[in-house]
C-alpha cells in the first residue's frame, strides 16, 4: 500500500474531513534495524514521545511540530504502518532534560542512558544537517499518540 492509499483509508475509517492532509511520512532514526524497532516501540504503545534539534528544523527548513499534526510512520522499506497524532511540543535545552520528560520516548531506562544515545544520535545529525552538538542546544520535544494502525 502507498502512503497516499495508507492516508486516504485512515480519513475513509477515522471520518475525518478528506481535504485534509499529513505533515510528512517518516521512519525513526537512520538505520534498518533501529527504525524498524522504534516502530515496533510505537506500534506497542510503549514509545510516546521523539525528540529533534531545533537547529534540525532551521537549516533544512522543514516545519516545527505543532499539536494536532499527523504525520506517518513507516518501516524502514518505506511501509506506512500508522498515523501519529502530535498532543504536546516543548522547547527545552539538551543540558535541562529530565527523566520526567526523556522516558516518554520509551527507549531508555533512565536519563544517563537517554544522554549517552542521544549525544551520539545528535553528533551523528549534526554532521549530516550541518551544525554543532552542544549540552546548551534546543530539543524539540514532541509527544504523540498513534491514531491509525495499517
Amino acid at each position: 500500500m502507498t502512503i497516499e492509499e495508507f492516508w486516504q483509508k485512515y480519513l475513509k475509517e477515522s471520518g475525518i474531513n478528506p481535504k485534509e492532509r499529513y505533515c510528512e511520512s517518516f521512519y525513526f532514526d537512520d538505520d534498518e534495524q533501529t527504525a524498524n524497532e522504534l516502530l515496533e516501540l510505537v506500534l506497542c504503545g510503549k514509545k510516546k514521545a521523539t525528540s529533534s534539534s531545533a537547529l534540525y528544523y532551521q537549516l533544512t527548513q522543514t516545519p516545527t511540530p505543532k499539536k494536532g499534526d499527523k504525520c506517518i510512520v513507516t518501516d524502514w522499506a518505506g511501509n506506512p504502518r500508522c498515523v501519529i497524532e502530535t498532543t504536546s511540543v516543548i522547547h527545552i535545552p539538551f543540558k535541562e532534560m529530565t527523566f520526567e520528560i526523556a522516558k516518554r520516548e520509551g527507549e531508555d531506562e533512565n536519563l544517563d542512558s537517554w544522554i549517552k544515545n542521544h549525544i551520539k544520535f545528535f553528533t551523528n545529525d549534526a554532521e549530516q544537517v550541518g551544525y554543532e552538538f552542544n549540552e546548551d542546544m534546543i530539543v524539540v520535544f514532541e509527544d504523540f499518540e498513534v491514531v491509525f494502525r495499517g
